[in-house]
């Protein structure tokens, strides 16, 4: 359960003052945690897991949007 306790981890960090290229780290490394986890989930079919892939997709959605930045009119 090595991957879970990574999962933790990174659904703790802050994730403030980062830069571009540190967002794009973070968001590479939350898909794959979501894709780690999944697997495991099909075996296990823990309520737990998919709980901790939920909020790391959340945290994941976050960054992204931060990277795309605001649309131009």
């Amino acid at each position: 359960m090595d991957i879970v306790n990574e999962a933790l981890a990174f659904e703790q960090a802050k994730m403030k003052n980062m830069s571009t290229s540190d967002r794009v780290v973070a968001s590479r490394e939350a898909k794959r945690l979501v894709l780690a986890l999944n697997e495991i989930y099909k075996r296990t079919k823990d309520s737990n897991l998919m709980d901790i892939m939920k909020r790391i997709t959340t945290k994941k959605k976050r960054i992204e949007s931060r990277l795309k930045g605001k649309p131009l009119l």
